[in-house]
């Protein structure tokens, strides 16, 4: 179980790292308005659509996890899942063209379909479905409705952990372009996680197939 948390918290720090996830997007909005809050509402705006973004993803499996006969064949579904877009993601290296066409004044929308077309918030899915399985054997199997009730909160205990963990990350990152770098150093360092990405995917739905077999 401990693992099983490390790996939401280690996932939202990886998260928060990959420029593709928004973090530039702050440090440009505070470097164009001169002002430090400006940084903070962005980083607010970029948390909040990942947040929604993994709630959206969760919440659905955490009514399906109530199936408890069919608990096996859900997890491993979701494994498989998680490394078929893990596959696509490492040959197809172009990103979702409408993402470019969102303004940027609408960061919250911007970072929710950008985790949605990133597959973040799928990500978490096997994470979220080991944590389940072994909260279900520790209690054994009780009614569905309680069932279902246990597992909606922890889908949102999963997506607020990973989420603040992401947001200190690319937090940290962008306030340190911010104040110390500048946007010109970024642009001469910018740094690509697509083919890394696309592997973490493959591994974390390995892992999970292996788990649940």
């Amino acid at each position: 179980m401990i693992a099983l948390w490390g790996a939401v918290i280690l996932s939202g720090i990886y998260h928060g790292v990959n420029p593709g996830m928004g973090w530039p997007l702050a440090v440009s909005a505070a470097l164009f308005e001169q002002k430090t809050s400006a940084l903070l509402r962005a980083l607010v705006a970029l948390s909040l659509g990942h947040l929604l973004a993994m709630t959206a993803i969760l919440l659905p499996f955490s009514m399906m996890i109530t199936l408890v006969d069919w608990e096996r064949q859900i997890r491993i579904a979701a494994g498989i899942l998680v490394i078929i877009l893990g596959v696509y993601l490492l040959f197809n290296r172009r990103h979702p063209r409408f993402l470019a066409r969102i303004s940027p004044t609408r960061l919250t929308l911007w970072s929710f379909l950008a985790a949605m077309a990133h597959g973040a918030g799928l990500m978490l899915v096997p994470i979220y479905l080991g944590i389940c399985a072994l909260a279900d054997s520790d209690a054994g199997h009780i009614a569905a409705g309680e069932l279902m009730r246990n597992d909606y909160s922890i889908a949102i205990l999963v997506a607020i952990a990973h989420t603040l963990a992401m947001t200190l990350a690319g937090g940290a990152l962008a306030a340190g372009m911010y104040f110390w770098l500048g946007l010109k150093f970024l642009s001469r360092t910018w740094f690509n996680l697509d083919v890394v990405w696309a592997l973490s995917l493959i591994l974390v739905g390995g892992i999970a197939v292996f788990g649940a077999l």
